[in-house]
């Protein structure tokens, strides 16, 4: 399996949510490997409205659109543990892969980059299951629907493995998709 190096890894928060992730795992040697430290932000960068501040371990949003994304390195096929919840019930954010460039402004990664959905339920934005916790958003309909309510933590394993995508949320696959390809 060749592995790319054009994956930057983002996390976008256009609500509150609370997170806890920061796990890589490389095909290559198959090491689980910290990307958050626990104690501050060592190693990612902010662009975007609101603040991401490190509280008692934990990644917590403040304000509105931000994106926070990792600089340490590039990935390429790996397995990415994302650990996280929402302070309410319901709150609308998302894990960006497959970022070919340095964002600059939030919306970049919407545009050019696959978003892994955190939205239990669209149906009060008026979207559909397209646009569902654990769905490649707007690409991917749920194969299962597992994700646990807001105030509950939750887990993502998203792997990318050459031009497939599988995310298992909860322990449960919930989508698989050969990647789209994008509108240029």
């Amino acid at each position: 399996m060749k592995s790319k190096s054009i994956n930057l890894l983002l996390l976008s928060f256009c609500l509150t949510a609370a997170c806890a992730f920061g796990q890589s795992k490389s095909n290559k040697d198959g090491e689980w490997r910290q990307l958050f430290n626990g104690k501050d932000l060592t190693g990612w960068r902010h662009v975007g409205d609101g603040n991401m501040t490190v509280e008692n371990g934990i990644i917590q949003t403040h304000g509105g659109m931000g994106l926070l994304y990792w600089t340490g390195e590039k990935f390429g096929n790996c397995t990415i543990r994302v650990v996280y919840h929402m302070e309410k019930e319901n709150s609308n954010a998302g894990f960006f892969i497959r970022i070919p460039i340095e964002p600059m402004e939030p919306w970049m990664p919407v545009f050019y980059a696959y978003e892994v959905q955190i939205d239990n339920h669209p149906e009060t934005s008026d979207e559909d299951e397209y646009h569902s916790t654990g769905m490649l958003y707007a690409f991917t309909k749920p194969l299962a629907t597992a994700w646990k309510p807001g105030p509950e933590w939750n887990t993502f394993e998203i792997t990318l493995d050459g031009d497939r995508t599988i995310v298992m949320l909860n322990g449960v696959k919930v989508t698989v998709k050969p990647l789209p390809k994008k509108k240029k």
